[in-house]
């Protein structure tokens, strides 16, 4: 395969390509659908459907916005809903890259150190008061935690994957120790505010967030779509890759920028939230193959689908707000288990 036929390989088959994928993301879509409206209805005040749909009838067509009932649908839970969507598709399609660049099922999106690095601005600014948001701390330091692995595990003008990985785990310990000396030195409300902030959650989602939040990672998802066909090609190896024509060194380093500002971003918003870049990939991956030009859309999709049932769980389940991270790692965990004792071979084994 040389370049001309790579070129002819991403034109060609994304028009014409497998309907049963097609059909299977549009269906993962449909549902997708369904959960926002059951979600929109459910919660300590429950909304009937046709009431739903003519109070955001009145919102968008006519810009009537008045009342407790419109205030909660507008305002609450449409703001959650959104938020629990972008924090879906950036974690989980940032999962299906990472997994996709290192070939290996076991990396999430995490493994650069940007959540020890959020969590290490967010406690900065918990602690010590910064003229800073929070948000804005958690998305600098996340950054920079991932450029200083990537910087640390440059070798020769080239990028080992065992290295970056390695790197990873070097500079995410560093700020994990240094949020754990923040946690030691820290007030009782300070460490509250700050274990509940590395729980995850979308408690304080504002219209606000949404805009800052949308943008990023629709422009995020569709660098990663557009370089899916790559992706497939790096997949292969490295070597075989080059060969291909395909630079590798651009192509990872397009990918991980991208990957990892939606990342960032999700973090410094909702805290760290964990399973979701590991899980769904896995479940997308045997739905519709390894295929990235499709894996990674349904990925999104049922990534964004999983957040919103969890955030709906979590706000219902008890009187109280339930950080999110512990209910996507209880439905996450066990899913993960059958994988493991019923497909072993999915992971190299």
């Amino acid at each position: 395969m040389n370049n001309l036929d790579l070129k002819s390989y991403n034109q060609t088959d994304i028009s014409f390509g497998n309907k049963r994928k097609i059909y299977t993301i549009i269906i993962f879509a449909g549902v997708l659908l369904v959960v926002i409206f059951a979600s929109i209805c459910i919660g300590a005040y429950f909304i009937p459907l046709n009431v739903v749909i003519n109070t955001l009838w009145q919102r968008i067509i006519y810009n009537y916005h008045q009342g407790v009932v419109s205030t909660i649908i507008w305002d609450i839970r449409i703001t959650r809903i959104i938020l629990a969507i972008a924090v879906g598709t950036s974690l989980s399609s940032s999962g299906v890259v990472y997994q996709g660049v290192f070939r290996n099922p076991l990396i999430e999106p995490y493994i650069l150190g940007v959540s020890s690095g959020a969590a290490f601005g967010a406690a900065l600014a918990i602690l010590f008061k910064f003229p800073f948001s929070l948000q804005l701390l958690a998305f600098v330091f996340g950054m920079l935690a991932v450029l200083a692995t990537y910087s640390l595990s440059r070798v020769n003008g080239q990028t080992p994957l065992i290295t970056l990985i390695l790197a990873g785990v070097i500079i995410g310990s560093l700020f994990s120790a240094m949020v754990s000396i923040f946690q030691y030195v820290g007030t009782e409300e300070q460490l509250k505010k700050l274990v509940f902030w590395l729980m995850g959650g979308l408690y304080h989602a504002k219209w606000q967030d949404v805009k800052i939040i949308v943008p990023v990672v629709v422009l995020g998802f569709v660098i990663l779509w557009l370089n899916s066909w790559k992706l497939n090609v790096l997949s292969l190896g490295e070597e075989e890759a080059k060969s291909l024509g395909i630079r590798t060194e651009r192509v990872k380093l397009i990918l991980m920028i991208s990957s990892t500002a939606i990342t960032a971003i999700s973090v410094s918003l909702a805290g760290i939230i964990g399973w979701v870049g590991l899980m769904v990939p896995h479940a997308a991956r045997l739905i519709v193959g390894p295929d990235h030009r499709y894996l990674l859309p349904l990925s999104a999709i049922m990534g964004a689908t999983f957040m919103i049932i969890c955030d709906t769980i979590a706000r219902t389940i008890s009187t109280g707000e339930v950080p999110i991270g512990i209910v996507t790692s209880i439905l996450g965990a066990p899913y993960l288990l059958y994988l493991l004792r019923r497909r072993a071979n999915y992971f190299g084994g």
